[in-house]
C-alpha cells in the first residue's frame, strides 16, 4: 500500500475502507513485510484465538498515517524497522508507555526506550565485510580504520540516504562526539572505490566482483546474498571489538498513544520477546534474537559471536539530524 501515489488524507481513507477491521481484532501497522510478520501472527492467533489485522507500508508512511488519523487510528501497535524510527514514533506522541516486567525482564535496556515507549525484537548487526580474496582478517580492526590510508580506493558504502547509515553515523556522535565522527566519516568518503550503493546488497556484490575490498552492511543482507551464491569471496568481521562493540541496531514495536486494545496489545507484544516467538521473529530475516536466552538461527550462530556496543540504541533517533547534517558536510552522497 502506497501513501505516496495519492493526497494523505485520501490515502487513509481508502486504505480503511479497503481493510475492514472487527471490533475485536488487535491491529498492527507494519513497516516490515508481510511475510516476515504473517507467521508470526498466525502463529499468535492459534495460540491464543487473538485475531490481528495487520497493515504494511514504509516507515514514514505509517508513522505520517498515525499522525493524522490520532484518536481515530484502529492502529494498537506499530511494528517498525529501526531505532530511528521508532525513536520519531515516541517523540511525535504516537506511542504510550508500556510497564511490563515480562519486556524488562526479556529485552535488554539498550534495545529499548528508557521511557519504555518502544521495545526492540530483533537485534541488527551493521558492521564490516570483506573480499577474502584481497583481504585477511589481520588487517581489520575498527570502523574508524576504514578511514585509513590502507584502504585508499578500496572502500565501499551504502548510500547516506539509508536509516541504517544514518543510525551508525548517530551512535558515533554518541561515542566520539561530532568533531571527531566528522573527521571519521570524511576519511571513509576519501577512502571510496565508487560512489555510494543504492543497497547493501549491490554493495557487497561489489566486494565480491572485486570493485572494492571492503564495506559496511547488516548481517542478514549478506545471509540473505550467501543463501543464492555461496560461493561469493565474502567474509564477516567484528570491529572494535577491543573497544566499544558492534554497531546493533533493532526492529521492534510500540503500543499507540490511542491503542483500543491495549492490554491484548501488551500481551502481544510480551509475546513477541518471549522464548516460543523470538526465534520465529528473528530466524526468518536471518536477524538475532533480542531476548538473550534464545539461540539464533544456526546460519547466524556460524558466523561467530561478537560484543554488541552497548550505547542505548534510542541515540540513533535523539542523533539522527545531527547525523544527516553530518553526512552532508563530509560530502557521503
Amino acid at each position: 500500500m502506497k501513501i505516496t501515489a495519492c493526497n494523505a488524507l485520501l490515502c487513509i481513507a481508502t486504505l480503511a475502507f479497503a481493510a475492514p477491521v472487527a471490533a475485536d481484532d488487535l491491529v498492527v501497522y507494519s513497516a516490515r513485510n508481510e511475510q516476515l510478520i504473517k507467521p508470526l501472527f498466525d502463529a499468535y492467533t492459534r495460540d491464543t484465538g487473538i485475531k490481528i489485522k495487520f497493515v504494511t507500508d514504509k516507515e514514514g508512511a505509517l508513522l505520517q498515517r498515525l499522525k493524522a488519523e490520532g484518536p481515530n487510528t484502529p492502529a494498537d501497535m506499530l511494528l517498525t524497522v529501526d531505532a530511528g524510527n521508532l525513536w520519531e514514533a515516541a517523540k511525535e506522541g504516537s506511542l504510550k508507555p508500556v510497564q511490563s516486567k515480562v519486556l524488562i525482564n526479556n529485552i535488554p535496556a539498550h534495545l529499548r526506550d528508557p521511557g519504555n515507549q518502544w521495545f526492540g525484537l530483533s537485534v541488527r548487526a551493521r558492521t564490516i565485510f570483506y573480499n577474502n580474496l584481497k583481504v585477511k582478517p589481520s588487517e581489520l580492526s575498527t570502523y574508524e580504520d576504514l578511514g585509513s590510508a590502507k584502504w585508499k580506493g578500496r572502500l565501499c558504502l551504502r548510500t547516506s540516504k539509508k536509516v541504517y547509515n544514518q543510525s551508525l553515523v548517530a551512535m558515533m556522535i554518541a561515542e566520539h562526539g561530532e568533531a571527531k565522527t566528522e573527521q571519521i566519516v570524511k576519511s571513509w568518503i576519501a577512502n571510496l572505490a565508487t560512489d555510494p550503493h543504492s543497497d547493501d546488497t549491490k554493495m557487497l556484490e561489489a566486494i565480491a566482483a572485486g570493485q572494492c575490498d571492503v564495506g559496511i552492511a547488516n548481517t542478514y543482507y549478506f545471509g540473505r546474498l550467501m543463501e543464492k551464491k555461496p560461493g561469493l569471496p565474502l567474509g564477516i568481521f567484528w570491529p572494535n571489538q577491543k573497544n566499544s562493540g558492534v554497531h546493533v541496531n533493532v526492529s521492534g514495536a510500540g503500543i499507540t498513544k490511542y491503542a483500543k486494545h491495549e492490554k491484548e496489545a501488551i500481551r502481544l507484544l510480551e509475546w513477541l520477546s518471549s522464548d516460543n516467538a523470538q526465534n520465529l521473529f528473528a530466524d526468518v530475516n536471518l536477524e538475532y534474537p533480542v531476548n538473550p536466552a534464545v539461540k539464533a538461527d544456526p546460519v547466524v550462530v556460524a558466523w561467530g559471536a561478537f560484543k554488541q556496543n552497548m550505547v542505548n540504541v534510542a541515540k540513533a533517533g535523539e542523533l539522527q539530524a545531527s547525523a544527516v547534517k553530518l553526512m552532508d558536510r563530509a560530502g557521503y552522497k
